[in-house]
């Protein structure tokens, strides 16, 4: 099975909660007390375990905060 990971770009993050909403594996929320340098909220990545790195989180984020990476164990 492939594992995910993905990595907020805090800069380019306006807080919007999109990628909260559209992980269908609830991996993402958004934090309480994490801010980007502009003050907006950040999310935060809580579930890697999860995470199948299908990359929705990526394409619905309208300022291109997120990276998303895939692994995908040998099967040697």
């Amino acid at each position: 099975m492939a594992r995910g990971e993905i990595v907020i770009n805090e800069a380019n993050c306006l807080g919007c909660g999109y990628c909260q909403e559209f992980c269908n594996h609830k991996c993402i929320v958004m934090s309480a007390d994490k801010f980007s340098p502009r003050g907006n909220v950040l999310p935060v990545f809580v579930d890697p375990e999860r995470c199948n790195a299908c990359g929705i989180c990526g394409w619905m984020c309208p300022h291109m905060g997120i990276e998303v990476y895939k692994y995908v164990e040998s099967s040697s």
